[in-house]
C-alpha cells in the first residue's frame, strides 16, 4: 500500500491526477488532497504520505515552502513537483531539496505513470532498506552480548589477549583508551556483608541477565560480561587516564542508583566493587582484581577500591603504572623499553625525601623478583629456590647509586634474554624430540597428532612450531625422511619394489611411485635402472 499526496490549487488537476493513478492502481494506493500550502502541511502530519505530488504556485505556503516545512517532520516522503512555471530556480531549488523529479504542466497520463512507477520503487527500496536495518540491528541485539561477555572472558582468563585487543575494539566501537571494571555480585540476602545462596543465585541469574544487562547501561555505557558465579563484570570505556576525587564519588553514586533499580526490578540483593581505572588492555585485569577487593574488604553496597581502608594504600605518590610498564615490557622481552623504565624507576627512587641505599636495594630486589616469578608462573623461564642466593649479596656488595642502577639494568636484561632463549630451546628440544621419534617410527603409519601426542603439546601448537623451526610441515618431512630411506634401499638391496615401499612407510605402491617421482623426477623403477 502506498500513500499517496495530492497537491494542487486547481481542482480539475486535482481531480485529473487521482483519476489517473487510481484507475491504474486501485487498491494500491491510499490518494489524499490540498489545495493550499498551509493545508498540504497539515495533510501530511495527519497522514504521512509516501509519495507527494506537489504544485510550486498554491495560495499561502508556496510548493518549496510546503516541502521544507514537512521535510521537518517526515524526510522519507518521495516529492515529485508539478508546474506551469518552467523556471530555473524551481527547479535548482528542488534538487537542493532532493525532489525526485521536476515536471511541466501539461502532463500527460504516460508521464504521470512512469513517475509515479519510479517513485513507487524508490518507496519499495527505501522500506527495504528499512526492514534491512531492522534485521540487522535484530541480529546485533543477539550478537553484541555475545562479543562483549567474550571480550570480558579474554581480559579475565587469556594471557595472550593483546592478540584480540583491537579486534574486539573494532567490533565493539570502543574509542577510549581506559576504563574500569565494576563487579554486582548477587544472592538472596545480605547477612554480615555476605550475600547468601551464590548457587542458587547463579541460576536465577539467566533468568533475569536480559534486564540486569538493560539496567546497567541505563545507568552506564559499559559492556556487560557472562554469568560468573553470583557474580557479574560490566567494563566501563572511560575518556581519561584516572578519575578525581569528584568523578569517583559521581561513578559511585551512579552505581548506588542502579543497585537500588536492580533490587527493585530483579528479586535478588546486590553488591558492587569497583576498580581503579586503567588502560584498556592486558592492564584491565587489575581493576577487576582491585573491585574483588572492594567486595571482600567491605560490609556496604557500593564500595569503591580507593575508598577501602588501607587497600592498597601508598604513603606519598607511587608510580603504579610506571611498575605495571616495566613488567609488560620484560613480559614482552621487550629489553629497550623495560631499560628505560629502569632508569625511571631509579629516578623517582632518587627523588622520593628521606629514602636510604638500603630502601632502594628491597625496593629493586622486590621488583626483579617480581618479574621472575610472574615469567616463571606463565612458564617462561626455569626456576629453582637456589636461583637467587647471590641476590642480596650482590646488592650490598655495590659501593654507590650507579653500581645498584647497573645490578638493576644488568639483571633486567638477563631475565629478558633468559626468557627468550628459554623458549627458544623448549621449542628446539620439543621439535628434536619429534624428529627424532619420526626418524624412529617412520615406517609405520605415523600422524600428526601422534607425534603431537608424543612431545605433549596440541596438534595444532606441535604443527606451527614444526614448521617455524624446520621450515616446512610435519608431512613434507616424513616424506622426506621416508624417501631418503627408499633411495638408499634402492642403491644398496636386492629388495622388490613393493618390499622397499613397505619399509618406507607405505602401504601402496602406486602411491609410493607417485610420491617418489613426485619428489624425485623419476619412478622408483627408472631411479634404480639409473644406478645400473
Amino acid at each position: 500500500m502506498y500513500r499517496i499526496l495530492l497537491a494542487d490549487d486547481e481542482g480539475i488537476m486535482l481531480e485529473s491526477l487521482k483519476s489517473i493513478i487510481s484507475s491504474n492502481y486501485g487498491n494500491e494506493c491510499e490518494i489524499h488532497t490540498a489545495k493550499t500550502g498551509r493545508a498540504v502541511v497539515e495533510e501530511a502530519e495527519k497522514y504521512p504520505p509516501d509519495i507527494c505530488f506537489m504544485d510550486i504556485q498554491m495560495p499561502g505556503l508556496s510548493g518549496i515552502q510546503a516541502i521544507r516545512e514537512i521535510q521537518k517532520f517526515n524526510r522519507s516522503v518521495v516529492f515529485v513537483i508539478i508546474t506551469a512555471y518552467d523556471k530555473f530556480n524551481y527547479a535548482k531549488e528542488a534538487v537542493n531539496l532532493g525532489v525526485m523529479e521536476f515536471l511541466t504542466k501539461p502532463v500527460n497520463k504516460k508521464v504521470v505513470l512512469e513517475t509515479c512507477a519510479k517513485a513507487m520503487e524508490k518507496v519499495d527500496s527505501t522500506r527495504q532498506k528499512r526492514s534491512d536495518d531492522l534485521r540487522i540491528r535484530e541480529k546485533l541485539e543477539t550478537v553484541v552480548p555475545m562479543i562483549e561477555s567474550g571480550y570480558i572472558n579474554n581480559i579475565l582468563l587469556q594471557d595472550d589477549f593483546q592478540t584480540y585487543q583491537d579486534n574486539y575494539r573494532e567490533l565493539l566501537d570502543i574509542q577510549q583508551e581506559y576504563g574500569y571494571m565494576i563487579v554486582a555480585e548477587f544472592g538472596d540476602s545480605m547477612e554480615n556483608g555476605v550475600l547468601t545462596n551464590a548457587v542458587g543465585a547463579s541460576v536465577k541469574a539467566n533468568k533475569f541477565y536480559s534486564t540486569f544487562r538493560e539496567i546497567a547501561q541505563g545507568f552506564f555505557e559499559c559492556l556487560v560480561g557472562p554469568i560468573m558465579g553470583n557474580r557479574i563484570v560490566l567494563l566501563v570505556p572511560y575518556r581519561n587516564a584516572t578519575e578525581d576525587y569528584e568523578e569517583r564519588v559521581e561513578i559511585v553514586t551512579r552505581t548506588r542508583n542502579m543497585v537500588h533499580k536492580l533490587e527493585s526490578r530483579i528479586d535478588s540483593k546486590f553488591r558492587c566493587g569497583i576498580g581503579r581505572v586503567k588502560e584498556l588492555g592486558s592492564t584491565m585485569k587489575e581493576s577487576f582484581k582491585e573491585a574483588m577487593i572492594a567486595l571482600r574488604e567491605s560490609t556496604s553496597h557500593v564500595i569503591h577500591i580507593e575508598d577501602v581502608p588501607a587497600a592498597q594504600k601508598y604513603d606519598g605518590e607511587y608510580p603504579r603504572d610506571l611498575e605495571r610498564r616495566y613488567e609488560k615490557r620484560v613480559m614482552d622481552k621487550d629489553v629497550a623499553g623495560a631499560l628505560n623504565c629502569v632508569e625511571e624507576f631509579f629516578r623517582w627512587m632518587e627523588n622520593q625525601p628521606g629514602v636510604s641505599t638500603e630502601d632502594m636495594q628491597i625496593k629493586v630486589l622486590e621488583l626483579v623478583m617480581g618479574v621472575e616469578k610472574k615469567a616463571f608462573f606463565e612458564g617462561a623461564v626455569k626456576y629453582a629456590i637456589g636461583y637467587r642466593k647471590n641476590y642480596i649479596h650482590e646488592l650490598q656488595a655495590c659501593a654507590g647509586m650507579e653500581e645498584m642502577k647497573k645490578w638493576f639494568l644488568d639483571k633486567t636484561s638477563e631475565i629478558c634474554s633468559n626468557m627468550e632463549s628459554a623458549r627458544e630451546k623448549e621449542a628446539v628440544s620439543i621439535i628434536e624430540k619429534a624428529k627424532s621419534y619420526i626418524r624412529d617410527n617412520y615406517k609405520k603409519d605415523i600422524s600428526l597428532d601422534e607425534v603431537s601426542r608424543e612431545v605433549d603439546i596440541s596438534p595444532y601448537y606441535f604443527s606451527k612450531l614444526f614448521k617455524q623451526e624446520t621450515g616446512g610441515n610435519f608431512i613434507e618431512y616424513l616424506t622426506g625422511v621416508r624417501l631418503r630411506n627408499a633411495r638408499e634401499l634402492l642403491k644398496d638391496s636386492e629388495l622388490s619394489i613393493k618390499e622397499i615401499c613397505a619399509e618406507s612407510g607405505y602401504s601402496d605402491p602406486n602411491y609410493f611411485s607417485r610420491i617418489f617421482k613426485k619428489y624425485e623426477g623419476v619412478t622408483p623403477s627408472e631411479f634404480r635402472e639409473r644406478l645400473r
